[in-house]
C-alpha cells in the first residue's frame, strides 16, 4: 500500500478521504476549495492508496488555523485511520512520512491537540506519546502536544488561555477545513430555524481570521452563553441531546 500525496495537479481526481461521495457533494466541493488555497500555503495532504478515512494533513504552524505560536514549527490539522484500516500500522506509516518532510525542510518541531481521554475529532493521546510527542501545555481538557526535531528550539505555546465565547446564546464556529462542515454547520441552523431558537454562525474564511478567534478548534465549535460545550460536528439528533441538557 502506497502514500499518495493530494496536491493542486492531482486534486480534482483524487478520493479525499472523509467524504466518500462525488466531486458535486457539497462536502468535498468545500473540502477541495479549502485545500487548493491551503496549498499554497505549504500545506501537505498524504494519504494510502485506498478509498477510505486513511489519511495525515499538516502545515507549517504559522498558517494554521488554530492559536499556537512557534518557531518554525509544523502542525499536524488530523491523523484519521479508520474502519478496516485500522490495526495495520498506517497511522505509524503516515505519522512517519510527515516528520520525514518535517527534517527535509528543517522544521524544529511539530504540534498537535490531543487529550488524555479519548474525544470524537481529537488525535489519540497515546498514540502521540508512543511516538515521541510530550504534553507542554493544557486548556481545560486539551493538550498541547509537541515533538521536538531541534533540542534548541524554543516549545511552542496556545495564545488563549480559556475557551469562551465574548457573544452570548448560541454560537457556531466553523470552518471548511473538515469537509463534514458544509453539510452540517447548515443543518444545525436550519433546525434553529424551524424551532424558533437563535443560533450565530460563524464561517471562518482565513488563518488569520482563525487564529484571531479568540477559540481553540477553528473547524467546528459550539459555544451557548459563553461556554464552550463541543467541538464534535453535529447531528440534529445529537444536536437536540445537548439543547436538552442545555435549555
Amino acid at each position: 500500500m502506497e502514500i499518495i500525496t493530494v496536491d493542486q495537479n492531482n486534486l480534482e481526481k483524487e478520493h479525499i478521504c472523509c467524504a466518500i461521495s462525488s466531486n458535486n457533494d457539497i462536502q468535498v466541493k468545500a473540502k477541495k476549495a479549502w485545500l487548493e488555497e491551503q496549498f499554497k500555503c505549504g500545506l501537505i495532504f498524504k494519504k494510502m492508496d485506498v478509498r477510505g478515512k486513511c489519511f495525515i494533513e499538516y502545515l507549517p504552524l504559522e498558517e494554521a488555523w488554530v492559536p499556537i505560536v512557534g518557531d518554525d514549527l509544523m502542525h499536524i490539522n488530523c491523523l484519521w485511520v479508520s474502519g478496516k484500516y485500522q490495526g495495520q500500522g498506517l497511522a505509524k506509516k503516515l505519522l512517519e512520512a510527515c516528520i520525514e518532510d518535517c527534517r527535509k525542510q528543517k522544521k524544529h518541531g511539530i504540534t498537535v491537540i490531543s487529550a488524555k481521554r479519548k474525544m470524537p475529532f481529537v488525535m489519540d493521546y497515546k498514540f502521540l506519546i508512543k511516538h515521541g510527542f510530550i504534553s507542554i501545555m493544557s486548556l481545560d481538557k486539551y493538550e498541547l502536544m509537541y515533538l521536538s526535531l531541534d533540542s534548541q528550539a524554543v516549545q511552542p505555546s496556545f495564545t488563549i488561555k480559556e475557551m469562551t465565547c465574548e457573544e452570548g446564546g448560541l454560537v457556531l464556529y466553523y470552518s471548511h477545513q473538515c469537509p463534514f462542515t458544509a453539510k452540517y454547520a447548515p443543518m444545525i441552523e436550519a433546525y434553529c430555524q424551524e424551532k424558533g431558537l437563535i443560533i450565530k454562525l460563524k464561517l471562518l474564511n482565513s488563518s488569520e481570521e482563525a487564529k484571531n478567534a479568540g477559540i481553540l478548534f477553528t473547524t467546528y465549535s459550539l459555544f451557548y452563553n459563553h461556554k464552550f460545550i463541543t467541538r464534535e460536528i453535529l447531528s440534529v439528533k445529537k444536536f437536540e441531546k445537548i439543547l436538552e441538557e442545555l435549555i
